[in-house]
């Protein structure tokens, strides 16, 4: 598996944030993604919290729900209601292998859901296709932000030509006397 491109041409490597409070799990995933990913870990969801907005900043964060004080559950409804984490896509990874627990977790927000023992496998399948769509995401809200940006820079320049045209238009009323 290979880096995913950056939209400037050059490869960059994602960085993968890894989050459980079991030291087991964190040294698995962080084998598994090294070779591919920046990997960075929190061992809970409070530093979670704190470490997201930490340069480098993650590009996906994969999130146990079983944690003590904070659980994953709450890590991510306060992830999306920051603006500044609302889009850094979530994988839970977690032992709850019940259809509810799954449910609950795509409704609060979690782009993918995978269940422990991990398959290393699955676990780079699932987080190349959510890093690839996020990066496709990133370049269509760039390409918006920029179309939106070129947008109001012609209406202000047809603004500007309507009024030079009104100026011009009423400049020749003005001039024009009753027998032309």
């Amino acid at each position: 598996m290979s880096a995913l491109p950056v939209a400037g041409g050059g490869a960059a490597r994602p960085t993968v944030m890894v989050v459980d409070d079991t030291p087991e799990n964190l040294t698995l995933l962080g084998e598994i993604l090294m070779p591919h990913y920046g990997v960075r870990v929190a061992s809970s969801g409070t530093r979670a919290l704190v470490a997201v907005r930490i340069d480098p900043r993650p590009d996906l964060i994969l999130l146990d729900v079983m944690m003590p004080v904070m659980d994953g559950y709450e890590v991510i409804a306060r992830l999306r209601a920051d603006p500044e984490t609302a889009s850094i896509p979530v994988i839970f990874v977690t032992a709850l292998a019940a259809t509810d627990d799954e449910t609950k977790g795509l409704e609060l927000g979690a782009a993918d859901y995978i269940t422990k023992p991990v398959r290393p496998s699955i676990v780079l399948a699932r987080v190349h296709a959510q890093l690839e769509l996020k990066q496709a995401r990133d370049i269509l809200r760039d390409q918006n932000t920029w179309l939106e940006g070129e947008v109001r820079r012609r209406m202000a320049q047809n603004q500007m030509v309507q009024d030079v045209s009104m100026r011009a238009l009423a400049s020749l009323a003005e001039a024009r006397d009753n027998e032309t």
